[in-house]
C-alpha cells in the first residue's frame, strides 16, 4: 500500500496485473523452489515516485533479492512499459518494531500445520541468527525419523548434541548419500533446540549460502560483521560441506570460524556426502579439525527401513495404504528415501483426484516412469560373470578368440542380455567383449531372438538369466 494525505491506498489494479505477471515469469525462469522462498512472500505496495516499491518481512531476504532478483524484476517491469526500476523495503505490515521475523509472512501463517516446509530461517532466538540462516522444514522433526540399523547410529548422535547441556563431541559430522536423512538430522536439532532452549541462537545454513555471506562481506568490506555474526552463535550447523571443496579462501575463513567456535566451547554439526578423508580439494587441516569429533554414517536403507518409512508416513497422512503396495514400492525404489515418500504422495494424490482404489495395479500405473528409472543398474561385467556361472564356462572366456560352440553361445546370450539390461551402445558392449566389432554385437542379439523362438528351452534359460539379473 501507499501513504496519500495520510491515507493508506492499494496499488492500482493495473499495476496489481503486472506485478502479477512478471512474478509468473520469473518463477518460469528460477523454478517453484526459489520463488517460494523468496518471489512469492515479495508484497507489491505501490508506487515511490516513479519506481514500483515491494515490502518483504526481513532484512536478509530483502538484501537477497536485491543481490539475485531485482535487477531482472526491474528488466521486466521495464519491458511491460513500468520505467522507474524496484525498490525493495522492510514492510511495517511483515515485520514487529522489534526487529525481523524470522519467516515470511506467508510462512507464518503456515505455523499451525507442520506439515510442510517452512519458507523462512531457521534458526533460535540468538542475536544476529534471525537473518543469515537458511530455512527449516516443520516436517523433519525427531518424532519423524523413522528408525533403523543404517542410520540409528546418526540419530542417536543428533538426539545427544540436541539434549546436551555441554557439547558432548565437535564437531558432529554426519555423512551419507543423497536421500538419506542428513539435513532431515540437521533440521530436527534446530527444531529441538528452538522449542527447548529458545535462549540459545542457532545458525542452520548450506555450506554455499555460508560462502555467498562470505565472498558479499569481502566485496562490501564488511568482514568484521560477518566474523561476528557467525563467531557468536551457539550452535552452527553448515549443511553439504563438500560445495566448498576448492575453494580455498571460503575454506580459510571457515577454518577460522571452526576453531573460535571450539575454542568457545560452542557445538558445530557438518554434514556432507562423503567421509572427511575421501572430501577431495579439502585443505588437510581442515579435514583434521573435521576428523575430531564424532564421525556418523548413514548407511543405504534396507527394506525393513524402507517399509517402516512408508508405513509412517501413510500414518501421518491418514490414509489406508494396502501392505502389498507399502511391500511393493519398499522392493523397488532403493534410492533414496525422498525418492521413495515422493512415490507414496503420487499414489495417495492419485487415489484422492481420480477416486481410483489404491492397489498394486494402479499404483503400477501411476508410478510406470519412476519405477522404470528405479530400475536397478546391470552392469555388463556382471552379465558376463551370471551367465559364465549359469553356462560353466570361465568368464575369461567372454573375452576369448575362442569360437567352440559351447564358448560361442554362452557369449551371445551375455551380448544379447547386455543389449536388453544396460543402456550401452554396441560398439561400448562389443569392447567389453574382447574388443569385438558392433556387427558382432548385432548377430549375436539376431541369433539369440531366433533361438529363443525355436527353443523353448533356450528361451527358458535366457529369461531366467534375466529375472536373476533385474532381481
Amino acid at each position: 500500500m501507499t501513504e496519500q494525505n495520510g491515507r493508506n491506498v492499494e496499488p492500482c489494479q493495473d499495476l496489481q496485473e503486472t506485478w502479477s505477471e512478471i512474478c509468473e515469469t520469473l518463477r518460469a525462469e528460477i523454478g517453484e523452489a526459489s520463488y517460494q522462498s523468496w518471489i512469492k512472500p515479495m508484497r507489491l505496495i505501490g508506487k515511490n515516485g516513479s519506481a514500483v516499491r515491494t515490502g518483504v518481512p526481513t532484512r536478509f531476504m530483502r538484501e537477497w533479492i536485491q543481490a539475485h532478483y531485482q535487477d531482472r524484476l526491474s528488466e521486466l517491469l521495464d519491458g511491460r512499459g513500468v520505467s522507474g526500476g524496484l525498490d525493495v523495503v522492510i514492510h511495517q505490515e511483515h515485520a514487529p518494531s522489534a526487529r525481523p521475523e524470522t519467516k515470511p509472512a506467508e510462512a507464518r501463517k503456515e505455523d499451525a500445520a507442520p506439515a510442510g516446509p517452512v519458507n523462512g530461517t531457521g534458526i533460535g532466538n540468538g542475536p544476529h541468527a534471525d537473518d543469515i540462516g537458511a530455512p527449516l522444514d516443520q516436517r523433519y522433526t525427531f518424532d519423524r525419523f523413522v528408525v533403523g540399523k543404517p542410520n540409528e547410529f546418526a540419530y542417536a548422535a543428533a538426539r545427544r548434541v540436541a539434549e546436551a547441556e555441554v557439547v558432548p563431541f565437535n564437531p558432529l559430522f554426519l555423512y551419507g548419500g543423497v536421500g538419506l536423512g542428513k539435513t532431515h538430522l540437521m533440521h530436527a536439532i534446530a527444531w529441538h533446540l528452538r522449542k527447548t532452549r529458545p535462549d540459545r541462537s542457532v545458525i542452520y545454513l548450506s555450506a554455499e549460502k555460508f560462502m555467498y555471506r562470505f565472498v558479499r562481506a569481502l566485496r562490501e568490506h564488511n568482514t568484521v560483521d560477518f566474523k561476528e555474526q557467525f563467531r557468536s552463535v551457539d550452535v552452527l550447523m553448515v549443511d553439504d560441506v563438500q560445495f566448498i571443496s576448492g575453494k580455498e579462501s571460503t575454506q580459510e575463513e571457515f577454518f577460522h570460524t571452526f576453531n573460535a567456535l571450539v575454542d568457545q566451547g560452542r557445538q558445530i554439526v557438518i554434514s556432507a556426502d562423503k567421509s572427511p578423508n575421501d572430501l577431495e580439494g579439502m585443505e588437510e587441516r581442515l579435514i583434521s579439525r573435521l576428523n575430531c569429533g564424532l564421525v556418523a554414517d548413514i548407511h543405504a536403507t534396507t527394506y525393513e527401513l524402507r517399509l517402516g518409512i512408508l508405513q509412517a508416513k501413510g500414518e501421518h497422512m491418514g490414509v489406508e495404504v494396502p501392505l502389498k503396495v507399502m511391500e511393493f514400492l519398499a522392493h523397488k525404489i532403493t534410492s533414496n528415501v525422498r525418492e521413495l515418500e515422493g512415490a507414496l504422495n503420487r499414489v495417495v494424490a492419485h487415489h484422492q483426484l481420480v477416486g481410483r482404489d489404491i492397489t498394486l495395479e494402479t499404483s503400477q500405473d501411476v508410478l510406470h516412469d519412476l519405477l522404470k528409472a528405479s530400475e536397478r543398474r546391470v552392469t555388463i561385467e556382471e552379465i558376463q560373470k551370471r551367465v559364465s556361472t549359469h553356462f560353466n564356462i570361465r568368464v575369461s572366456d567372454m573375452h576369448s578368440a575362442r569360437r567352440a560352440r559351447s564358448v560361442a553361445r554362452p557369449r551371445q546370450v551375455a551380448m544379447y542380455l547386455s543389449k536388453q539390461l544396460t543402456s550401452r551402445s554396441l560398439p561400448e558392449i562389443g569392447r567389453k567383449f574382447g574388443g569385438r566389432d558392433h556387427t558382432t554385437v548385432m548377430h549375436a542379439v539376431k541369433k539369440v531372438e531366433e533361438l529363443r523362438e525355436q527353443d523353448s528351452s533356450f528361451n527358458e534359460d535366457v529369461e531366467l538369466l534375466r529375472r536373476m539379473l533385474e532381481g
